[in-house]
């Protein structure tokens, strides 16, 4: 599901602040509060438009000098979870 060349994108009806560097949601969906913090945060700024998610992982692997495999397990895995909990959208082309 989460493969690198599908699209991915915020869902709507999320509410998200900053709160000292780190990213805090609440989803109107569900009624709960989400801490992403400062990596999660980050591939949310990635994802305000339809993106590839392996456009996702490139952009991080340079800002955070790792590893591209282990950055797109890492990527995967969380945006499964954000899938899982209705926060984005997986699209292919």
């Amino acid at each position: 599901m989460m493969e690198a060349g599908r699209i991915v994108v915020r869902a709507e009806g999320n509410m998200v602040s900053d709160m000292n560097g780190e990213k805090v949601m609440f989803s109107t969906r569900t009624g709960k509060y989400y801490n992403l913090g400062s990596v999660g945060g980050r591939i949310w700024d990635l994802i305000a438009a339809p993106v590839v998610i392996g456009q996702v992982v490139d952009a991080l692997a340079a800002e955070y000098e790792v590893d591209r495999e282990d950055c797109e397990w890492e990527v995967g895995a969380f945006l499964r979870q954000m899938y899982r909990e209705s926060l984005i959208e997986v699209r292919s082309f």
